[in-house]
């Protein structure tokens, strides 16, 4: 009896206990939704103010030996002219992807190899810079080299151009491999004929990089990570940027050799614009 009784006593307690708990949720359950509606707000805050937060680095502060081929302060890219927000051929980075960057340029480094950049963090208004041009049917000035084999008005719709870009969080970056020291940059000659992509190397233009298969920025279905249809030495070179890259926290987008993201970024939600300058 005395056994009934307690277990009869417990049933209640546990109840009230349950009751309190479930009175206590939907506050604990704003309290979160808040918080997070708050920090979203300040992130959004300090996008759309177009301010550089402190944990935004020049890369080269933390790897001084980076090589840099900053393609959208230049002619030389899909578009064929400067892109908006590109003031500067520097490479933007939260200082966590800088400093992962930096433990794959140590991996290479013993091998008479290093990292070379094509792009880094992208402020906004150079993505809207590229969906502007993507609209422009007319400008195909740069079709030769970068897209020989598609129509510029698939771009959009097969993923090639994007109304938002990873690049713009700050964490994601383009890159290749390069023999050190670093051979000189060719310069870009805008009078000379444009050369494919997609030619082997020696064919295309020269850009300093071991043989990826491809050049930079080369909108084909060889340009995706485990394409066929490139020699075996690129396909080497790409997977030993994909181990290393892979090795210290970055994600390689599958359809672009040469674009990787930081796992755990800080600003996941957040698409920056201040200018690169």
């Amino acid at each position: 009896m005395i056994e009934h009784s307690y277990g009869r006593a417990g049933t209640g307690l546990a109840a009230a206990g349950r009751k309190a708990k479930q009175a206590d949720e939907p506050m604990r359950v704003r309290s979160r939704v808040l918080a997070a509606l708050t920090a979203m707000a300040a992130a959004c805050t300090l996008a759309l103010a177009g301010e550089r937060p402190p944990d935004i680095v020049d890369a080269t502060t933390v790897i001084p030996d980076l090589a840099l081929d900053m393609r959208y302060v230049r002619a030389h890219n899909f578009v064929g002219r400067p892109i908006a927000g590109y003031r500067v051929g520097k490479c933007f980075l939260t200082k966590r992807a800088a400093e992962a960057l930096k433990r794959v340029q140590d991996e290479l480094r013993p091998r008479g190899l290093g990292l070379k950049v094509y792009d880094c963090y992208r402020p906004r208004r150079a993505v809207d810079d590229f969906v502007a041009w993507s609209h422009d049917r007319a400008d195909k000035k740069m079709k030769a080299e970068f897209y020989p084999n598609v129509d510029k008005r698939s771009l959009f719709r097969s993923g090639y151009i994007a109304s938002r870009s990873g690049h713009s969080r700050a964490s994601t970056v383009d890159l290749t491999i390069v023999p050190l020291p670093v051979p000189p940059q060719p310069l870009y000659d805008p009078s000379a004929p444009l050369a494919s992509c997609e030619n082997p190397m020696g064919e295309r233009f020269a850009d300093t990089s071991i043989d990826m298969g491809t050049g930079y920025d080369c909108f084909s279905g060889k340009s995706h990570s485990a394409a066929g249809g490139i020699g075996a030495q690129a396909k080497a070179n790409r997977g030993l940027l994909r181990t290393l890259m892979g090795k210290h926290g970055f994600a390689n987008l599958s359809t672009e050799w040469w674009h990787y993201t930081l796992r755990d970024e800080p600003y996941p939600h957040t698409y920056f614009d201040f200018p690169v300058e």
